[in-house]
């Protein structure tokens, strides 16, 4: 018998393929690659509201769309860690935060305007948001690679044995990406 007229059901990486779901928590239309954010880094203990970068300050606490200080004490960079999905070309992008050193925070904000960088410089820092069963409370160590034309610099986990740093390394299985997509409540529908 062949089931002629049976729609198999479609699997995770199909759901990915296709490019637009309809999210099944918030009704709205997503599509494929689509990207999770971080509002600030996970210590901040404030509400999430953006200042202009412009009214940046190195004393006391300051939050932006790219640059957070804590207490003038801890300087944080929006980042962006991709993980790449088996089966898909577009990778998934985790949009989050990361330490820098006060000296490497200012070397980064002076070249942010014009987004002029030494090629492939990386300095190191520590991911300062959790991602569901990739990042716990402890600490992450990071790369940080700055790039070019005010995009954000990307971040590659330094220790290879960490589960992200595999993922990064061989890549999400679909079905994982959908559960994570699920789970933070923007997964497809069915």
């Amino acid at each position: 018998m062949f089931g002629f007229g049976k729609r198999r059901t479609p699997t995770a990486i199909d759901r990915l393929r296709v490019g637009r779901w309809q999210c099944a928590t918030c009704d709205v239309e997503h599509g494929w690659p689509f990207d999770l954010a971080a509002r600030a880094p996970d210590p901040w203990p404030h509400e999430a509201v953006y200042e202009p970068n412009n009214a940046l300050r190195l004393e006391g606490d300051f939050l932006s769309e790219d640059f957070c200080v804590l207490g003038g004490q801890y300087f944080f960079v929006r980042a962006v860690l991709e993980i790449p999905v088996r089966g898909l070309e577009q990778p998934f992008g985790f949009g989050c935060w990361s330490t820098l050193s006060r000296t490497n925070f200012e070397r980064y904000v002076a070249g942010f305007d014009a987004g002029d960088y030494p090629a492939d410089e990386q300095w190191t820092g520590w991911l300062c948001n959790q991602l569901l069963d990739y990042v716990g409370d402890a600490p992450v160590g990071v790369w940080v690679q700055l790039r070019t034309g005010r995009q954000c610099p990307l971040l590659w986990v330094a220790e290879d044995d960490e589960p992200l740093a595999v993922c990064q390394e061989e890549g999400m299985p679909p079905e994982e990406m959908v559960g994570l997509l699920n789970r933070y409540g923007h997964g497809p529908r069915g």
